[in-house]
């Protein structure tokens, strides 16, 4: 078996907290918006207990097919046709969650909190949020605003576009904490790429409380 066959196309980053040890095969894991699952196939390969969702129906029939294919007593349940920011998963059912490529596609900042809730609610305590996303770090002169937070880029791609203040911020009110540094990747100067990754904390805050933005 070649490395694509064992790791699909799987983001380098994502890869790194592997090599790290921090994804186990006792843990939830949860793909939000995985697309065909290229992330998906060294966890469906080595019996990690997999779940997906995205809103394209034929990102779905692909990951089903992966998931028959590669995973003894995988469930099509495992992956559905959602929204991130509805999804149907109960509360704190996850151990680590993927968001790669995902929440750059937000229509605004009212969009973008509304997923970033959704993946913060199915990530149980102590859980990890692994995030890549574009980003305007290191571009910052080089982006055009078109209101709503997002932006034109240099490679002719619009996106809603967050800093490192605004990742720093929504982690704080998230009561989170980086488990990673914030890293930025400039891609010959078109688009820049960041990977954010949060850690839930393992207290819950009183009941009745709320995530304050």
């Amino acid at each position: 078996m070649n490395l694509a066959e064992q790791f699909g196309h799987i983001d380098i980053y994502l890869f790194d907290q592997l090599l790290k040890g921090r994804i186990t095969q006792d843990m939830r894991i949860l793909d939000a918006g995985c697309g065909s699952g290229r992330n998906l196939v060294y966890f469906l390969r080595n019996g990690y207990t997999v779940f997906a969702v995205d809103r394209s129906e034929d990102a779905i029939h692909a990951v089903r097919n992966l998931g028959a294919t590669l995973a003894p007593g995988w469930s099509d349940e495992q992956a559905r046709v959602e929204e991130v920011e509805r999804m149907s998963f109960a509360a704190e059912s996850f151990d680590f969650v993927i968001s790669n490529a995902v929440l750059h596609f937000a229509e605004d900042k009212a969009h973008f909190l509304q997923m970033i809730e959704e993946l913060w609610r199915v990530l149980a305590p102590g859980g990890m949020l692994f995030i890549r996303l574009t980003s305007s770090i290191g571009i910052e002169d080089r982006i055009k605003p078109l209101g709503n937070q997002r932006y034109l880029l240099p490679d002719g791609s619009t996106r809603f576009l967050m800093d490192e203040e605004m990742m720093l911020e929504t982690t704080a009110a998230l009561k989170g904490t980086l488990f990673e540094p914030i890293k930025t990747v400039n891609v010959a100067g078109q688009r820049c790429m960041s990977t954010w990754c949060i850690r839930k904390p393992l207290s819950r805050p009183p009941q009745g409380g709320s995530t304050a933005f």
